[in-house]
């Protein structure tokens, strides 16, 4: 966006766009989830606070998951607690492609009544970011007090402990007996680092990143979610003032469940014969559940 107007084509739903101010150190990603976000939620018969909580971790998942730079890099974020209804939920990013679930007591569940809030939900939980980077195969893993008010404020949580990066992300969720929206931004200051520079993202009161922060802070959930908006034009209304906005669109995204039969029969070869054996029924079939999409594959011992 280096124009004196705003670019107007539409972005839709479910593809990622990046965004970085050169002048201010900052970079960002936006994403609107519509159809491939009912596909993943549509899985399961999730009640409408799960099915929430779980719109919401895609979202994030997502907005992190557009930070990945090579081909076949990862990014998981699994929430584990201690007591909570919510007993696990996982998601997971990669090449586009996005998968998640949520596993919870439904009697805890409905025995909540209106109180669906995260502590409710999750008790004492923790939150685990990992990114698995495909070329060199190291893994990074960074590991929070699943704390706030919502998922999203948990993760800028993890980019203030554990990555020391200023972050800011707002998430929008709408849903109704149709379908499902969830809508988001993140922006964060890069950090310079280099020898002899001062490393940014050891100032949360920089000037240049207070004033991005400031604006981010303004963005409205319904500006978010209003889909005559683009998120160009969203960007745009935003930091129309700034000097350039260098402004890409991403990943088309897709649900990504890797479940294969060749991928389980691939598990299950690493099992020992005797540990396959107690696995089979009768006829010698082993049945696996994929619990991100509900299927079960029928694998032969």
């Amino acid at each position: 966006m280096t124009d004196d107007s705003p670019a107007q084509p539409e972005t839709g739903f479910d593809r990622l766009l990046s965004f970085s101010i050169p002048d201010r150190d900052c970079r960002g990603r936006a994403v609107r989830l519509g159809p491939v976000l009912d596909e993943i939620l549509g899985a399961h018969d999730y009640p409408p606070a799960i099915k929430h909580v779980l719109a919401e971790a895609l979202l994030v998942t997502t907005l992190m998951g557009g930070l990945l730079k090579e081909e076949d890099d990862q990014l998981t974020m699994q929430a584990q607690t201690e007591g909570g209804v919510i007993e696990l939920l996982v998601c997971d990013y990669r090449n586009g492609e996005l998968r998640g679930y949520v596993q919870h007591d439904r009697e805890r569940f409905d025995a909540l009544g209106a109180d669906t809030s995260l502590e409710s939900l999750f008790g004492k939980g923790f939150l685990a970011i990992t990114f698995d980077i495909a070329k060199t195969g190291q893994r990074y893993q960074g590991v929070v007090p699943l704390e706030g008010g919502s998922l999203a404020e948990a993760v800028e949580a993890y980019f203030a402990r554990s990555e020391q990066v200023p972050t800011i992300v707002t998430a929008a969720i709408h849903s109704n007996v149709a379908n499902c929206v969830a809508a988001g931004m993140l922006v964060q200051h890069l950090p310079e680092g280099e020898e002899g520079r001062e490393r940014l993202h050891a100032r949360l009161d920089h000037p240049e990143w207070e004033h991005v922060a400031t604006m981010a802070r303004s963005l409205a959930k319904d500006e978010l979610i209003e889909q005559t908006l683009s998120l160009e034009a969203l960007i745009w209304r935003l930091y129309h003032q700034e000097r350039e906005v260098r402004v890409e669109q991403g990943n088309a995204l897709s649900r990504g469940c890797r479940c294969t039969h060749v991928h389980f029969e691939e598990v299950l070869a690493r099992f020992p014969k005797e540990d396959r054996r107690e696995m089979a029924n009768e006829n010698g079939i082993i049945l696996v559940d994929c619990a991100f999409c509900s299927k079960q594959f029928a694998i032969e011992d």
